[in-house]
């Protein structure tokens, strides 16, 4: 079965554009113009994998992102911007996207990160949805983990990361193999971002559940006495 993509873009030549594209590597495409209608279709079809423009007639592209993840659905979504700032990529990031590209950009470009987060998708399918070291348990179906018997909030990055960790714990990660993994082949921003989810990580769960290998990376203790 071919993967279906929804594309979510208002300007039509771009949206039939990519349409086009991609039906010519093999995937099944759907096209929305505007928010309120992408919305609902995400609501009312399975797809696996979302192209999302962040400025959108009805609703922003981040609104529409905030709502879906908000229904607990969890589908990969890259966002389409034309923005050179960071507030919006960083409050898409947030909200769960898996991944962004700024307008104008290379199809390559887009085709090779749509196969990332697939890759990604499917590599997750195979992994045990579950998770327990010690007092840690990640339920990976569910999105929720939880520490000490508590239920811990987490974005969806700060979930990636520390699935990541668990899933090698105890070895450690260098920053750049966390930064492949994690954010992806081909993110671009701040090189510290690994250090800024780590501590996002400490703040909400226990400091001594991370451990720092300077000059190196971090590794997820099995247990607080592992040095």
């Amino acid at each position: 079965m071919a993967v279906h993509i929804l594309v979510v873009e208002d300007e039509d030549k771009l949206a039939r554009s990519l349409q086009l594209e991609l039906e010519f590597e093999g995937y099944q495409v759907s096209v929305s113009y505007n928010g309120r209608e992408a919305f609902e279709m995400i609501q009312t079809n399975q797809y696996q994998l979302i192209l999302l423009d962040i400025m959108l007639p009805g609703l922003s592209g981040i609104e529409v992102l905030r709502r879906i993840r908000a229904i607990g659905n969890q589908t990969p979504v890259i966002l389409l911007t034309a923005r050179d700032g960071t507030i919006d990529k960083v409050s898409g990031l947030d909200l769960g996207a898996s991944d962004y590209v700024t307008k104008p950009f290379e199809i390559e470009e887009l085709l090779a990160r749509i196969r990332l987060q697939i890759r990604l998708t499917n590599d997750q399918a195979h992994r045990s949805k579950k998770l327990t070291i010690g007092e840690l348990i990640i339920d990976q179906d569910q999105y929720k983990v939880y520490w000490q018997g508590k239920a811990i909030e987490l974005t969806k990055r700060e979930f990636d990361l520390l699935y990541y960790l668990a899933l090698n714990q105890g070895n450690v990660l260098h920053r750049e193999q966390l930064l492949n993994e994690v954010w992806g082949f081909n993110y671009v921003g701040e090189t510290n971002v690994v250090d800024v989810y780590v501590r996002y990580l400490r703040q909400k769960l226990t400091y001594e559940l991370i451990q720092t290998v300077r000059g190196v990376g971090y590794k997820l203790r099995v247990n607080h006495h592992d040095t």
